[in-house]
């Protein structure tokens, strides 16, 4: 009987169901954090001001403060959901995602060094900033998890990622020290937030986000057979590192959109792939598209709460760590005797 109810709900209608209701919650709770905030606007009135695109008060603070902080959040979200799905498939590693394994690091630190050294104030200066972060932070990772005889273990690899993000942590601290212009200019960015996003760099960034998540969407068979490990994948005859390759790409595609729109924000790779993977089992066909979706909820709903429940404009790089936290220190207990 538990094996009939458990097939029934994993059965793809089941799936699709479940799919559809998440896509109507993140609508509806996208449209409820359009209305709060320092200023409550009736739903009526927000869905007026982006129909109409007015010049009334209530107006610009929908169409210039609110609904980029949305739409931010929800490319922050599912950009970091599927980039830890892929990187956890690829390394097979529980602990991996873009913050932990020093991707979302090396973007910042790459951004810093765009800000204090270049002036650079463009959201595409940014992006090409973060890309380039992103990738050799990677193979710096990789290249110290690699060293000795074992190789690269999950192990090696979450280690080096930690050291790899406070090193580049503390050198971003240390140069913004002695250049106050650039503290004041990403203050808030450097600790993940939602907070003074324009359209214009949404627009910049949203193109290479969704094709870093629709380009992993439709290579999903491919981080299936990944997920199975090297050995398993050769067998199959997959070319494990052309296809690891490609991942690693998408991932800094993706990751290095995120961090140059919004900052460092972690835990969102992390959580969610483990939640959905609780849920749907081990088909990346599935996994993907619903870590997507689930990304974007969980920060929209994050910052969303925080909006709704306190006047501070907590950054929520810091909402999410305090719901990250726990799950990070549950999860490396759980699984700390089969990582190795």
């Amino acid at each position: 009987m538990a094996i009939v109810t458990s097939t029934r709900r994993n059965s793809p209608a089941m799936r699709i169901f479940a799919f559809g209701l998440l896509a109507l919650l993140l609508a509806f709770l996208s449209l409820w954090s359009l209305t709060i905030g320092t200023t409550a606007i009736p739903l009526g009135d927000a869905l007026h001001a982006i129909i109409s695109e007015g010049t009334t008060h209530q107006d610009l603070v929908i169409s210039t403060i609110r609904l980029p902080r949305i739409l931010t959040a929800i490319i922050v979200g599912s950009t970091l959901g599927v980039a830890g799905a892929l990187m956890q498939a690829v390394t097979n590693n529980p602990l991996a995602s873009p913050d932990l394994l020093g991707i979302s690091a090396g973007a910042a630190f790459a951004v810093v060094i765009s800000i204090v050294f270049f002036d650079a104030q463009s959201p595409l200066v940014f992006l090409w900033f973060a890309f380039g972060g992103a990738s050799v932070a990677g193979v710096i990772v990789y290249l110290i998890a690699s060293a000795g005889i074992s190789g690269v273990t999950p192990v090696k690899l979450a280690l080096s990622g930690a050291v790899l993000s406070v090193f580049l942590g503390s050198v971003s601290a240390s140069l913004l020290i002695f250049d106050m212009k650039a503290i004041d200019t990403i203050r808030m960015w450097s600790v993940g937030s939602l907070t003074g996003k324009e359209m214009a760099a949404v627009a910049a960034v949203v193109p290479f986000a969704l094709a870093g998540v629709a380009a992993t969407l439709l290579l999903a068979r491919e981080v299936t057979t990944l997920s199975l490990g090297a050995d398993v994948a050769q067998a199959v005859g997959q070319n494990v590192l052309l296809w690891r390759l490609v991942s690693g790409a998408l991932v800094v595609l993706m990751a290095g959109s995120s961090v140059a729109l919004a900052g460092p924000i972690g835990f969102v790779g992390l959580v969610v792939p483990h939640i959905v993977r609780l849920s749907l089992g081990v088909d990346y066909r599935w996994i993907l598209p619903f870590c997507a979706l689930s990304g974007a909820l969980l920060v929209v709903t994050a910052d969303g709460l925080q909006r709704s429940l306190t006047e501070i404009d907590i950054p929520v790089g810091v909402t999410l760590a305090l719901v990250g936290a726990p799950f990070f220190i549950w999860l490396a207990r759980s699984r700390a005797g089969g990582i190795g």
